[in-house]
């Protein structure tokens, strides 16, 4: 990972969007092929005292978590290996060696290794080369136990770079700009989505007024509000267990099926994955074989309420989304359930969002930790979740305010697919030549 340069959104995108539609030429004879420890002096970090705190005399300790932008706490000077922004940091051992980073000052971890670029190759463009290089390296690593990047990797992995310092800068500018664009879109989706925890913690303990505005905090407004056992909700809101205002669930199915996304016109079975992410993706699914006849009554449509029960990891099970869209013939996996509102109680829109609301969650919490090992949750313990039901009308003021906040996520996770796609074609086409550049 590198430490971005910051510029306005809005010129990242209108730069990032226009390098698609640019033509480039130079002569593929200005370019240069050398191995990389021709191009880069190699220091492998030492095992120093850390500390979690900065210490005097410490810096920025630079593990593994440091090259993808975590903290790994300080290290300390003496003895040490340091690393300056003018360098590219490999991670050198373990599962993900070969990873790198750029931009990042401080001590070099023992499992790092420091990369000094001679004056021949622009750090950032080897930075994107070194990155763009990561499958390569992966599938040459050594070791048994702990993988670790081939000790020659100096000698056998070749760099072809541009020999003018011009055409690597205008290489790395343009990579660069792709990388400010992703940043900062990955930025605005973290913001919507604590903008969106935030509403809904609101929305869910104290709804909304006739005239569409919060009630005030029950600290406040007392009288406004009942005590239950999920805790304080507003006092013309019904609580209900979830029995109450659901009609049935529906169980899915899981025969043995072909590991692809089935196309147009044949029948498919949804993975877990099409509903844990937070919003349904019909592309992760199953084709089923030809062999096996259909289940039509499991087929997922428009509008459905679609919950995981049961996942290997515990904090996805309870997971629920409505589905929006969805192409025909796809069926629920028998780890998910369809819920069915009556929707005289309680719209469609409103269940998934209750679900997801932190009064649910907490139950669901609570159902997985009583039970060790347990990584499901049965019919019978999702109809006896509570929560508050306001009126009908309240409801879908409530949802129309989530589904905006929802709405703006799901066009901002679009853009960033898009930038993420674009980058890696830029990559793959510019740090080979196979798409020159013009200065």
């Amino acid at each position: 990972m590198r430490r971005p340069r910051m510029i306005s959104r809005q010129r990242a995108m209108k730069l990032a969007s226009g390098f698609a539609n640019i033509w480039w030429s130079w002569s593929m004879s200005e370019w240069g092929e050398e191995p990389l420890n021709q191009l880069a002096d190699f220091q492998k970090g030492r095992k120093v005292d850390t500390s979690e705190e900065p210490l005097e005399g410490y810096r920025p300790y630079l593990g593994a978590g440091s090259l993808v932008g975590k903290s790994d706490g300080f290290g300390s000077g003496i003895g040490a290996v340091t690393a300056s922004d003018t360098d590219v940091l490999m991670l050198w051992d373990g599962e993900r060696s070969g990873l790198v980073g750029l931009g990042r000052p401080g001590i070099v971890s023992s499992t790092v290794m420091k990369l000094s670029p001679s004056a021949r190759i622009d750090v950032t463009f080897l930075y994107y080369f070194l990155a763009l290089s990561f499958d390569w390296v992966q599938n040459r690593r050594t070791g048994t136990g702990v993988p670790h990047v081939p000790k020659d990797l100096g000698k056998i992995l070749r760099v072809k770079y541009p020999k003018d310092p011009d055409h690597q800068k205008k290489i790395a500018d343009i990579l660069e700009t792709v990388d400010e664009a992703i940043e900062q879109t990955e930025a605005l989706i973290a913001k919507y989505k604590q903008i969106k925890a935030g509403m809904m913690q609101d929305l869910f303990t104290r709804g909304l007024k006739p005239d569409g505005k919060l009630r005030p905090p029950r600290e406040d407004a007392p009288h406004l509000y009942q005590e239950t056992p999920i805790g304080w909700i507003p006092k013309d809101w019904e609580f209900k267990s979830l029995r109450s205002v659901i009609l049935k669930i529906d169980s899915g199915w899981s025969p043995d099926c072909i590991e692809r996304t089935p196309t147009e016109g044949e029948w498919g079975v949804l993975k877990v994955s099409a509903v844990t992410r937070g919003a349904f993706d019909p592309k992760e699914s199953k084709t089923l074989p030809d062999h096996l006849p259909p289940k039509p009554s499991l087929e997922v449509r428009q509008g459905d309420v679609v919950l995981t029960r049961a996942n290997g990891v515990a904090e996805l099970v309870g997971k629920c989304v409505q589905v929006k869209k969805t192409p025909s013939k796809l069926m629920l996996s028998d780890k998910l359930l369809r819920l069915v509102p009556d929707e005289d109680m309680i719209s469609k829109e409103f269940l998934a969002m209750v679900m997801s609301s932190e009064v649910v969650l907490r139950q669901i919490d609570k159902v997985l930790s009583g039970s060790s090992g347990q990584r499901n949750i049965s019919q019978s313990q999702i109809f006896g979740f509570c929560a508050g039901r306001p009126r009908k009308v309240e409801q879908s003021e409530i949802a129309l305010r989530i589904e905006a906040v929802e709405s703006s996520l799901v066009d901002l996770k679009s853009e960033l697919q898009k930038l993420r796609q674009q980058k890696a074609g830029l990559m793959a086409d510019l740090l080979t030549g196979k798409t020159p550049v013009k200065v």
